[in-house]
């Protein structure tokens, strides 16, 4: 064998080796009650929501420290509460904290945006800067992940609220969309629906169901996400501005109970299709790319936490393309929430339940 091509094989062979390897949850903090999204800080320590209306700074020790102080009114109950936390780019200079959590008001509640700078135990001059309109009485499907485009714009993703899913495929109301806006919670001028008579000017994308995963690509800066479907049709997708997603006139979802179907079927023109369904449903939360060299084999790969199949999905991607969907971590038996990659290139999950954990994956 040429030299060339013998160190070619034997460099696949190591890799294939590495990535054999079994992941080491190693626990990093525990004691948190369902806790909900996790925000690296720049010194490594982490900040951590629980559901039932707390943010924690947690050390990179594990410690953690006392709930910080200046939260607004939070409705905690079924699926809402306190939900996704992220620092602003320009933390270092201005110390902003984001946070996505369930308002109440007037006609029930909704998904809101508030932020505030963090002075040591407290967050100090904290204003809401979006509320999802119209508020209904409902605990279920608030969406709620926040992710930073690069251009400095904030991605909010919004669930359908159960009870209001046909708002999803209108223009008038926040149900069922994704959202757009400037770091102080303006509309941007370059959103898609920006003068469109009767539509609200946040929305970047509309026809979801409940989104509960967002990560922007790395080498692309397109927003990423998936959603949950009934009874399987959980999606992944590229979303972009503009674009309709399907929810519930195109839908690979069934009825609950029933199993009947949902809309119009699967595909449809005007309408974007997944890049991947999941039947039967694994309750996608969390999602992360990753960009490190801790695991051998698996830089570019696209990480997704899962409720319902309490496991972690691997998908091995080529463009937009999947070729390659792998279950780790079958014996870990807790939902998993969040996915993120730490400051140290390693994969942090936060588990749900009221005893949740940090976990760092390790190989």
């Amino acid at each position: 064998m040429p030299m060339k091509s013998a160190v070619a094989a034997l460099l696949l062979c190591a890799a294939t080796l590495a990535a054999a390897q079994p992941l080491k949850p190693v626990t990093v903090a525990r004691g948190l009650q369902n806790p909900w999204g996790l925000a690296f800080l720049p010194d490594g320590a982490m900040l951590v929501t629980e559901r039932p209306g707390r943010m924690r700074v947690v050390s990179k020790s594990g410690e953690l420290g006392p709930p910080l102080q200046g939260l607004p009114r939070i409705e905690a109950g079924g699926q809402g509460g306190l939900l996704d936390v992220t620092i602003d780019p320009q933390f270092a200079s201005n110390r902003l904290v984001y946070w996505s959590f369930t308002e109440p008001g007037d006609g029930g509640n909704s998904t809101a945006v508030a932020r505030g700078r963090l002075d040591g135990h407290r967050l100090a001059d904290v204003q809401v800067i979006f509320r999802q309109q119209p508020k209904v009485s409902s605990s279920l499907h608030f969406g709620s992940r926040l992710v930073w485009a690069r251009d400095g714009r904030l991605f909010v993703t919004l669930g359908d609220r159960f009870s209001r899913k046909d708002d999803a495929q209108t223009l008038d109301t926040h149900h069922g969309k994704v959202v757009r806006i400037e770091a102080d919670g303006k509309v941007p001028a370059d959103n898609p629906f920006v003068g469109r008579a009767g539509a609200l000017p946040e929305i970047w994308s509309l026809g979801h169901r409940n989104v509960q995963g967002a990560a922007l690509h790395p080498a692309t800066g397109e927003l990423w996400t998936h959603e949950h479907g009934p009874q399987g049709g959980d999606e992944l997708n590229v979303t972009e501005a503009g674009r309709n997603y399907g929810w519930p006139v195109i839908t690979y979802g069934r009825n609950y109970g029933t199993g009947t179907k949902i809309g119009e079927g699967t595909e449809r023109a005007g309408i974007e299709p997944p890049l991947r369904h999941w039947i039967p449903s694994i309750a996608p939360s969390g999602m992360a790319f990753l960009t490190s060299d801790r695991y051998p084999g698996w830089k570019g790969s696209l990480f997704i936490g899962a409720l319902r199949a309490a496991q972690l999905v691997r998908l091995e991607l080529d463009g937009r393309k999947v070729v390659k969907t792998e279950s780790l971590l079958g014996d870990f038996n807790e939902r998993i929430r969040d996915v993120r990659q730490g400051p140290d290139g390693w994969l942090y999950l936060l588990t749900d339940s009221p005893d949740g954990r940090i976990v760092r994956l390790e190989r």
